[in-house]
């Protein structure tokens, strides 16, 4: 492989404008870097295709964590990962997020297969952390949010609100960059955990076009890509790149047979599915993607535009419902008696569906009893004799725009004006289950829609930056608008029908409709501004701070700050570090989200409901209006280089305050009720259980990161050695019994493997390449199926998972012409984790959460052509 070093730019801010990973206000991070060489102009199309194997190190040419000029890898105060466009499209994973997870350590993304809506938009966590403490840029401008609250996420992402990272195709980016340090007070909410800035590729003329194809070792989950990318000229120094893709990929299943469903096989239940409840990936179907990226340059101004537009359709398992012992639907005295129900309220007779001495009758024994049944009376054992397994999934549909304007004032002031529009949409869909309480009137298909979500962000930056002899001043202001939207469900997801006080539950099974009192929108306004100073103060020493305050019209202000610092001994080595304050917003989702599930209790139609924290109900319970999560974050590193040679090693500590959970649920005792709808608040005389969003614990989290490469002639040819290791360990240092249990805090400690990094090797000789790497994740924890219980003894469900290393192999062809060949394998050795101990309580193969996936080892082939 073609390895180049680069020389530092004697115009870095010139170079960084041509990369595309800047305004005139300059986003800066420092570290190793594996990306592609920039191009000249007469090479940029074939240079810049995804398709491309050259592998650069560049010194660190990055724009973000700084807005003075751009600096070297080497010159940086803060860490980084820069990850090449080549490097990230050209794996067996097609999916950003699990492109990510094998090249950033710190990190982490599950297969998420029965999660609710968390299959649609997976949580990905950067060091520790939940998803929507991680920032988000695009060309250095903030992304907007998905429409998804994750309710499940596996205890380390519950409740949380990220972007939603699988929009994008690989083939749009230049490259990937992971800012690894505390950054709110440079780009405000959401960067406790760190940034990750996508930057896309500038093109005036070529392109390329894509084909991909692969499937797992198991024989399932075939998956196909195509993709198209075009650059045009635009005047005579502008740009307009072009990416489309389209991907497809069918499901798998790692499941064995749930014990219950194979005590009903044995009873001779007929139509019982084998396996009754699938845990695989689920299936992606119509995922289409498109880019694109504008600019066009003029002697002192710059116009520029870019924006996407996404659509992907998801379909997944669920939990099976069992024929005896599902309550709601089929028996509500734990599979005693079945549960028999008329629409015209008559007297129905008792089924048992065990005998005297607690065994379980025949089928053959219940059917004939279920066939003697009066006209009137109904079981749903007539129309699903073996139970059922509801299919879960939705559409996303993502839209992003940002324009604006750049250039200079008396040629040494840098000023840029720019304006976004964001919207993720989602809309859930239902199949293969009931809404119990409508009996055989059920909708056609067994189809509902149970309503969606909608996150809109819209956002104007203007900032300005002026160098002087040794400082950068930079200033700057935002205006941001967002609401989150509930949209009602159909009637048949959401109705009480009228076997609903007979005892069979309400709205569309496994995941009720929103109802239209759930339904609605909530916003909110918010402005900052901030100032940051850069200064070196000699030939050795650098200081950088930073000062934003943010006003939002929910909660109030909050004000941050960061010092920079970094030392060079000599050529060859460094010191860095900084200590910051950084924050989160709660979203007007977590603010404002209402959630009710309605069912029949203890003789009674009852609700149990997630609350906004202001609602008088939560209140009553202790719940207060939702303020930032704080945080204090530092960090100490070391940098060593030489000619061919990188190193550094950052330690970091993250301390957050006040992080934002849902809490457990409230009983309402008769009392409560009467004294909640006296205090005028009648909702209350329905509810059985209440939960809502609050800010309860507070954890710290350590870690460090090691990160090397060397560039050689090994082997007759050019060969690059990369290596880069985390360590990360959590601790909830205060949290109340009452509104998270030990499980969460377990959860929250121990889920994600404390070490975890990769060994690559990259080889190129001529026209072929070859490409390894060798993966580690330690050791994990999972809490199966949620149990919220510790102790196997108490009840739980506790998996210890042990470490494991996994190899990927690519190897290929670039002709002359412009078509390449690549042949590759994820996991080689197909690695899966060992055998889950609790498989028949639920089905699972294997655990659901593993770091590394369960699905085995999957290989692949694309074929492109550039041109």
């Amino acid at each position: 492989m073609k390895t180049v070093r680069m020389e530092r730019p004697a115009n870095p801010l010139a170079y960084a404008i041509r990369l595309g990973l800047t305004g005139t206000l300059l986003l800066a991070i420092g570290g190793t870097a594996l990306a592609q060489e920039p191009p000249d102009a007469d090479e940029a199309a074939k240079k810049k295709s995804a398709s491309s194997t050259e592998v650069t190190e560049l010194e660190g040419i990055s724009v973000l964590g700084t807005r003075s000029s751009a600096r070297s890898a080497t010159d940086s105060a803060v860490p980084i990962d820069i990850i090449g466009g080549p490097e990230l499209h050209n794996q067996g994973s097609t999916d950003v997020l699990d492109q990510l997870r094998v090249l950033i350590p710190s990190f982490n993304v599950s297969t998420i297969p029965i999660d609710d809506a968390a299959t649609l938009v997976r949580p990905a966590n950067l060091r520790g952390l939940p998803p929507d403490n991680t920032l988000i840029l695009v060309n250095g401008k903030r992304r907007h949010r998905s429409a998804v609250i994750t309710f499940l996420g596996h205890g380390l992402s519950d409740g949380s609100q990220g972007v939603d990272l699988s929009v994008f195709p690989s083939m749009a980016l230049e490259q990937v960059e992971v800012l690894r340090d505390g950054a709110a007070a440079q780009y405000g909410s959401d960067a406790i955990a760190g940034v990750i800035n996508f930057s896309l590729k500038e093109m005036r003329e070529g392109g390329a076009v894509e084909g991909f194809a692969g499937e797992y070792f198991e024989g399932d989950g075939f998956t196909q890509q195509y993709d198209a990318q075009i650059g045009l000229p635009m005047g005579s120094d502008g740009y307009a790149t072009l990416t489309a893709e389209y991907r497809k990929a069918d499901a798998t299943s790692r499941s064995v047979q749930r014990d219950d469903a194979a005590l009903a096989i044995a009873a001779g239940y007929p139509e019982v599915p084998d396996p009754a409840q699938i845990w695989g990936s689920p299936e992606i179907k119509d995922d289409t993607k498109f880019v694109a990226n504008l600019g066009w340059n003029g002697e002192n101004l710059k116009i520029y535009a870019f924006g996407n537009i996404a659509e992907r359709k998801t379909d997944g398992g669920f939990y099976y419902r069992h024929p005896i012992f599902r309550a709601g639907v089929y028996s509500n005295d734990g599979g005693e008696t079945l549960l028999v129900g008329s629409p015209s309220g008559a007297s129905c007779p008792v089924v048992p569906l065990v005998d005297g001495d607690g065994n379980l009758l025949p089928y053959s024994a219940v059917s004939a009893a279920v066939s003697a049944l009066p006209g009137d009376c109904f079981s749903f054992l007539e129309l699903f004799p073996g139970g059922f397994t509801p299919r879960f999934g939705g559409t996303m549909k993502d839209l992003g725009v940002t324009g604006g304007v750049k250039g200079t004032w008396g040629g040494d002031i840098h000023w840029d004006l720019s304006a976004s529009y964001g919207r993720n949409e989602i809309d859930f869909i239902m199949y293969n289950t009931v809404n119990a309480s409508l009996g055989p009137d059920q909708p056609a298909g067994f189809f509902f829609r149970p309503g969606g979500n909608e996150q809109v962000e819209r956002n104007v930056n203007f900032d300005l930056s002026k160098s002087f002899d040794r400082i950068n001043l930079a200033a700057g202001a935002e205006l941001r608008k967002e609401s989150f939207e509930v949209s009602a469900g159909d009637t048949a997801s959401t109705a009480i029908g009228p076997l609903t006080e007979q005892g069979f539950s309400i709205g569309s099974n496994g995941f009720p409709g929103f109802n239209p009192i759930t339904a609605g929108k909530n916003s909110r306004d918010n402005w900052a501004v901030y100032v940051d100073a850069e200064s070196q103060v000699t030939d050795q020493w650098l200081v950088a701070g930073a000062v934003r305050h943010e006003d939002y019209d929910d909660f109030g202000g909050t004000t941050n700050w960061k010092l920079t610092s970094r030392y060079d001994f000599n050529s060859g080595f460094a010191i860095r570090g900084a200590f910051s304050t950084g924050f989160r917003a709660p979203t007007p989702g977590q603010a404002n989200v209402s959630q009710v599930t309605t069912a029949f209790i203890d003789g009674e139609l009852r609700d149990t409901a997630t609350l906004p924290p202001t609602n008088p109900i939560a209140a009553f319970y202790g719940a207060e209006p939702l303020t930032p999560e704080e945080s204090r974050n530092a960090s100490l590193g070391l940098v060593w280089s030489g000619d061919n040679w990188l190193l550094t090693a950052d330690w970091y500590r993250i301390q957050v305050e006040d992080r934002i959970a849902r809490s457990t649920d409230f009983t309402l005792t008769e009392e409560d009720r009467e004294a909640l709808v006296a205090a005028g608040n009648p909702q209350a005389a329905s509810l059985s259980r209440v939960g809502f969003f609050v800010n309860d614990f507070d954890t710290t989290t350590t870690g460090l990161d090691l990160v090397g490469s060397l560039r050689t002639d090994h082997f007759g040819g050019d060969t690059t050695y990369a290596l880069a290791i985390n360590w990360n360990n959590t601790n909830v240092d205060d949290f109340t019994p009452g509104i998270i249990s030990e499980a969460r805090v377990k959860k929250l400690e121990d889920s994600l493997p404390k070490t975890k990094g990769y060994f690559s090797i990259s080889h190129q000789h001529g026209m072929w390449h070859v490409n390894g790497r060798l993966n580690y994740y330690g050791s994990f924890y999972e809490d199966h199926l949620d149990s919220d219980v510790v102790s196997a003894a108490d009840g739980g469900l506790p998996i210890y998972g042990g470490s494991a290393f996994t190899v990927d192999l690519e190897t290929g062809l670039d002709f002359d012409s412009g078509l390449y060949l690549r042949f590759g394998v994820e996991n080689l050795f197909d690695k899966v984790p060992g055998k889950n101990p609790w498989g028949g309580v639920a089905g699972a193969e294997y655990p659901v959460h593993t770091p590394y996936g369960f699905n085995g080892g999957f290989y692949y082939a694309r074929v492109g052509y550039n041109f």
